[in-house]
């Protein structure tokens, strides 16, 4: 595989964007953040795993190191059934 190491690591990124986050707070109060940042990355997560495996459910459980079903259940929620 060929990366481009000038490029953020994904941790990188996600701390850069939580800075970002928390510093256009205004002094607002953040409640359930976790979920936030759960709701914010899995779907593009799930969409861009589904892509990459061009909708194979069971290459992208695999790929996700979900069951199925679990999968399944996480497409449902995002209104990516398939």
């Amino acid at each position: 595989m060929n990366f481009n190491h000038s490029k953020k690591p994904l941790c990188e990124q996600v701390t850069q964007a939580l800075e970002h986050y928390f510093a256009q707070l205004d002094g607002q109060e953040v409640i359930d953040l976790h979920s936030l940042v759960i709701r914010e990355v899995e779907k593009p997560l799930l969409e861009a795993v589904l892509n990459h495996t061009k909708s194979n459910q069971s290459k992208a459980a695999k790929m996700l190191g979900l069951s199925r079903g679990t999968l399944r259940k996480k497409l449902a929620t995002y209104g990516l059934d398939i």
